[in-house]
């Protein structure tokens, strides 16, 4: 088709014009039925958000997408470029993407009433035909719109009464494209009232002229729930008009969570090569982030972005690969003192309430890395009771009592490969826990578990963990309260 060139071939070639609401339904129809993914790329969706975006392109629905940051919500609106005809033939030369057999515009009309089947055509590609806007207090409807130019009508030397001199804005532009405004409740009232004729009749007015273009577009809306702030709202009049809303949420499984991050974070060769992760290393991250929006120091109206663990796994891996580079390592383990790194990738991607602005920013992301690691703990060993019997043998007596005669030790950050795994094969009752406990674990995430279970201990209140500059140190908890005295 992209070899048709005139109004002429592309008649003899049998094309058939169509709104892009039933183009989107017709390439729906025939993925479903082909069994193939149609929005491939995000996940937790499956049965939830997705089946009810299909039921609304099937329905020739406009959408609205409804949930709290961070939750794919952009993304999907994007991935239906995929659902769109790979080409579509446009009237060469159109401001406003014209069918060239179901012209609109003045321009596209006079073209082909002046040439007839030589009327020249280009094709438009798929990806070409998505349109983004993020709405803002200072948008005005000639943005979306248009307005009269009076430069253009001094040039054509054209009354302000000609259509001529209209200037199109983005939404005209967009015909036949799938127009994305993101942010939906930032959009002054009097502009969302704007959209009215555009949502329900298809067409547009532009200063009152007696115009009417049918503009063909699918829109998407991105929003997050009215009381998320105090921005703004969607007039109830724009909300009857738009066909769908469907709400978005976060991941409800971690490894759910994992595989978004995973897809998203970006590494490049010498940190896949440098850096090994392990699998509960990237079970605690993710952990962090679902202690976070069920944290009193977060606000849970504001939502905790899935951008949070990618840059949080992004900073995980550079603080294990910088480790690695001053101690002139080729190689090296996650560690569990590493994840202090990920600390500047919280507080940038939380809004605190009252209690957790009085903690502290840092404060707070320390008590979520605890919360995390407290919460996967009986994953891997025993459950730590509150109230244990005096003189009652636990799973963690044997350990307990080491670190009373031994006086503890210290385990500094830029600790080497070697002198980490020689410190951590010390402490002999580690050993005998795994062992008894997770006999089958990964020996390469073995020095990662025995580093988790001593900060469990230290967050059951079972040992201290002390910050030193350059590391920390474990002691037991009795000698610690002794120092304190």
């Amino acid at each position: 088709m992209k070899n048709i060139k005139t109004l002429g071939e592309l008649k003899k070639s049998g094309y058939q014009p169509k709104n892009i609401k039933d183009e989107l339904r017709i390439n729906l129809r025939n993925k479903i039925k082909a069994g193939e993914t149609t929005f491939d790329g995000v996940h937790g969706f499956e049965n939830t958000v997705i089946p009810e975006l299909e039921r609304a392109i099937l329905s020739r629905h406009n959408i609205n997408l409804l949930g709290l940051r961070g939750q794919a919500k952009t993304r999907l609106a994007r991935k239906m470029i995929e659902l769109l005809d790979e080409y579509i033939p446009v009237v060469q030369g159109s401001e406003i993407n014209d069918d060239p057999l179901d012209p609109i515009s003045r321009f596209a009309k006079e073209l082909i009433a002046e040439k007839g089947d030589e009327t020249p055509i280009t094709w438009l590609h798929r990806s070409e035909r998505f349109y983004e806007k993020l709405a803002t207090p200072d948008v005005t409807v000639a943005d979306l719109i248009g307005d009269v130019d009076p430069i253009k009508a001094a040039n054509l030397k054209l009354n302000y009464a000609d259509e001529r001199v209209i200037h199109f804005g983005m939404i005209p532009r967009a015909n036949r494209c799938i127009f994305v405004i993101n942010e939906l409740p930032d959009l002054q009232a009097r502009i969302q009232v704007a959209l009215f004729n555009i949502l329900q009749e298809g067409d547009i007015q532009i200063r009152g002229f007696k115009l009417r273009l049918p503009i063909d577009v699918q829109f998407i809306f991105t929003a997050n729930p009215e009381d998320y702030t105090n921005r703004g709202s969607i007039v109830t009049p724009l909300k009857d008009r738009i066909g769908s809303q469907i709400l978005t949420h976060y991941p409800e499984t971690i490894q759910i969570a994992r595989t978004i991050t995973e897809q998203e974070a970006k590494f490049d060769k010498d940190q896949q090569e440098t850096v090994y992760v392990p699998s509960l290393a990237k079970d605690l991250l993710e952990q962090i982030v679902f202690e976070a929006r069920e944290s009193e120091y977060v606000d849970v109206k504001s939502g905790v972005s899935a951008r949070l663990s990618i840059t949080a796994y992004e900073n995980l891996i550079s603080a294990a690969e910088r480790r690695a580079l001053l101690a002139g390592e080729d190689k090296t383990t996650v560690r569990l003192s590493d994840f202090m790194g990920i600390i500047p990738a919280i507080t940038g991607k939380v809004e605190l309430v009252y209690e957790g602005e009085q903690e502290g920013a840092a404060t707070v992301a320390q008590y979520l890395i605890g919360d995390a690691i407290k919460t996967l703990f009986p994953n891997y060993f025993p459950k730590i009771e509150k109230l244990e019997r005096e003189n009652e043998k636990t799973a963690y007596t044997e350990l307990l009592e080491w670190f009373f005669a031994e006086s503890g030790f210290e385990l500094t950050d830029d600790a080497t490969n070697e002198t980490y795994q020689k410190i951590l094969d010390e402490v002999l009752p580690l050993e005998s826990i795994l062992q008894k406990y997770q006999p089958e674990f990964a020996k390469e995430d073995k020095n990662f578990l025995k580093e988790f279970l001593l900060w469990g201990l230290v967050e059951h209140e079972k040992l201290s963990k002390n910050r030193f500059k350059k590391g920390y140190q474990y002691k037991d908890l009795y000698s610690n309260f002794l120092s304190k005295l």
